[in-house]
């Protein structure tokens, strides 16, 4: 059996230095121990890394076309204590180059939520569930 256990997400961006710049400048993330020039690594919580990697180069290792657009299938998300704190993260993205994908507002569970897609386009929840305890 694999223990329930999530590590590391690896993007695969077409310009590392550009995904670089936006995480470490813009969003205010302090690169991890093991970064160079090949890869960016990002403490995201306790013993989860969010890792940038080549797009090429991450296609390569897993054996896989690197031929591939649009929605990728997956989002990643941060959750913030209220529907106010969604809009203040979802225009800081902005402001550090991210593109809105979706303005916050209600969502159908109770919530509140909006998306931005970071320069390389991956889907980012920023999301307020009040059945969650951030505390």
């Amino acid at each position: 059996m694999m223990k329930a256990k999530l590590s590391l997400v690896t993007l695969g961006v077409r310009d590392l230095e550009r995904a670089r710049r936006f995480y470490r400048d813009g969003l205010g993330w302090t690169l991890a121990p093991g970064s160079n020039d090949h890869i960016a690594f990002f403490e995201v919580g306790e013993r989860l890394l969010l890792s940038l990697f080549g797009w090429e180069a991450l296609a390569e290792d897993a054996q896989l076309p690197a031929a591939g657009e649009g929605f990728r299938g997956f989002t990643l998300a941060h959750n913030v204590t209220s529907p106010e704190r969604v809009d203040e993260v979802l225009a800081a993205a902005v402001a550090a180059g991210a593109r809105l994908v979706k303005a916050g507002q209600p969502t159908h569970w109770g919530g509140y939520s909006g998306y931005f897609a970071d320069p390389e386009g991956a889907l980012w929840e920023v999301a307020h569930n009040p059945y969650m305890d951030l505390s």
